[in-house]
C-alpha cells in the first residue's frame, strides 16, 4: 500500500471550530461592551425650592460615568485580532491584557452602582452646584449588558492564555511543507524543465567545452536498437 508523500495534515473540524469560537466569542463581548457604553445608563434629576426652577433631568451614558469604558472595547477587539496573528509567548501575553481588559470594563460598569459618582458626572453637565437634592434614575439593563461583555472578555483572556499555544496562527496555512503551489510540491523533472533553464544548462555545458548534444546522441543510440527490435518483431 503506497501514500501520498508530503501529505498536509488537515486538523480535525471539532478543532478548527474550536478555533473559530473563541474570536467569535471575545469579538461580541468587545462589541457589547462597547455599544453598551453608548447608552443612557442614568438620568439624574435635580431638586429646588420651587418646581420652576429645578433644571431638567440629566441623562447619563455609561462613557459619561466610565470615560474609559470604550477605549477598553476598542481596544480588546484590536487585541483579538493580535491573538489571530501571534503565537508562543506573545499570544499568551496578549490573552492577560484582554483579561485585564474585561476587568476594567467590569469595574467600570459597577462604577454606575455608585450614586455619588453618577450624581457627580451629572453636575459637570448642568449648572447646579450641588447634589444633595438630587434623585439618580438607574437603567439596569445596560450596565448589566457591558459588565456581561466585560465577563466575556475576561473568560476569552483566560482562555487564550491556557489554550491559545495550541491553536493556528494566520500564516500556518501558508508555511505547510509539500503544498500543491509550493516547491517542495514540484516533482524535480518539472523543476528541471521550467523556462529558461535548458538553454542556460547548455550554454554552462558549452563553456565547460563540453558538447551538449553528445547526451542526446548516445539516448537515441540506446533507444534504436530497442525500436528496431520491435520494428522487426512486428515485421516477422
Amino acid at each position: 500500500m503506497t501514500t501520498a508523500p508530503n501529505a498536509p495534515a488537515v486538523p480535525p473540524k471539532g478543532g478548527t471550530r474550536r478555533t473559530l469560537l473563541w474570536p467569535a466569542a471575545a469579538a461580541l463581548g468587545a462589541v457589547l461592551a462597547l455599544f453598551a457604553s453608548g447608552r443612557t445608563w442614568a438620568t439624574v434629576s435635580f431638586g429646588g425650592e420651587t418646581p420652576g426652577a429645578r433644571p431638567a433631568p440629566v441623562a447619563l451614558a455609561g462613557g459619561d460615568i466610565a470615560p474609559f469604558l470604550s477605549p477598553l472595547a476598542l481596544a480588546a477587539l484590536a487585541a483579538v485580532v493580535a491573538v489571530l496573528a501571534t503565537q508562543g509567548v506573545w499570544r499568551k501575553l496578549i490573552g492577560v491584557v484582554i483579561a485585564l481588559f474585561g476587568g476594567g470594563i467590569i469595574v467600570g460598569a459597577a462604577q454606575a452602582l455608585v450614586s455619588g459618582r453618577t450624581v457627580s458626572a451629572a453636575t459637570e453637565r448642568t449648572t447646579v452646584t450641588g447634589g444633595d437634592l438630587a434623585t439618580t434614575s438607574l437603567t439596569w439593563a445596560w450596565p448589566g449588558a457591558a459588565a456581561a461583555g466585560g465577563l466575556v472578555l475576561a473568560v476569552a483572556g483566560l482562555v487564550a492564555v491556557a489554550r491559545g499555544n495550541r491553536w493556528p496562527g494566520m500564516s500556518d496555512r501558508y508555511e505547510r511543507t509539500g503544498s500543491p503551489g509550493g516547491e517542495a510540491g514540484v516533482p524535480p523533472k518539472a523543476r528541471a524543465e521550467r523556462p529558461g533553464q535548458a538553454e542556460r544548462a547548455l550554454w554552462d555545458a558549452l563553456d565547460r567545452g563540453v558538447d551538449p548534444t553528445e547526451g542526446r546522441a548516445g539516448d537515441a543510440g540506446r533507444r534504436a536498437p530497442h525500436g528496431a527490435d520491435d520494428h522487426g518483431g512486428r515485421d516477422g
